[in-house]
Order: C-alpha cells, then structure tokens, then sequence
C-alpha cells in the first residue's frame, strides 16, 4: 500500500535544513515572475553577474537577501523596474509574489519584503 503524500502525510523522523540560497532563489524566481521587473541587482551586481556568467554559470539569487530563522524570514530584494511601469504598484506586486512563493514553497513565515528599486529600464536603450 502507497504511502499518501502531501499535508497530512504521516511525519518520519530527521530534521530539514533549507539554506538561505534557496529561499533567495525562490523569491528571486518570483520577483522575476511578475510583469515590470526588467531585472534583479544594482547596475555593478548585474555587471559581475554578467561576468560571472560567462565563466560559470548564472546566480538566480542575483539581487536577493534572506535573513533566515528557524521558522520565519525577512526578503530584501532589489531591482530594476521597466519604464512606464507605476513603482509602488510594481512594488507591491513583488511584494505580494514573493510572500506567497517563500511561504508555500518553503514553508517559512515570511515576516518582512523590503523592495528597493534601483534604477529604471528604458526598453531600446543600451
């Protein structure tokens, strides 16, 4: 007989451990995921990603920060907004996507998004 899975599932024992990359990776994929965000990380952390991707691979947690705790985290993302886009709702959104990742995919009360908007893209410009 097939063990169920999902909530409700009987517990085995051990412990899991989620490390802070991670949950950077899931809020950077959110934050990435909503319409507006042009990119993740100030103008000299796109530049020594850009670098850095030419060697060796990409860093998704680009212009993410956790502070983890056992059962709660706080998110500082930092980003540029495509032009034409309203900031504070853009802002929001973030906000709200994050939340929503971190929590279902991590399990982990999120207690804080902090969104620091950078810079503005203007689309056919270098």
């Amino acid at each position: 007989m097939e063990e169920p899975a999902g909530p409700g599932a009987l517990q085995a024992p051990g412990r899991t451990v989620i490390a802070e990359t991670a949950v950077a990776k899931v809020a950077a994929i959110a934050a990435r995921s909503v319409p507006g965000v042009f990119a993740l990380g100030s103008g000299t952390a796109r530049a020594l990603s850009a670098l850095r991707d030419a060697v060796a691979g990409s860093d998704l947690g680009q212009g993410v920060r956790v502070e983890l705790g056992q059962t709660q985290v706080a998110v500082d993302i930092n980003l540029v907004a495509v032009y034409g886009e309203p900031l504070q709702d853009l802002a929001a959104r973030v906000r709200a996507a994050v939340y929503r990742a971190v929590e279902e995919l991590v399990g982990l009360e999120v207690i804080e998004v902090n969104v620091e908007i950078n810079d503005v893209h203007l689309p056919g410009l270098a």
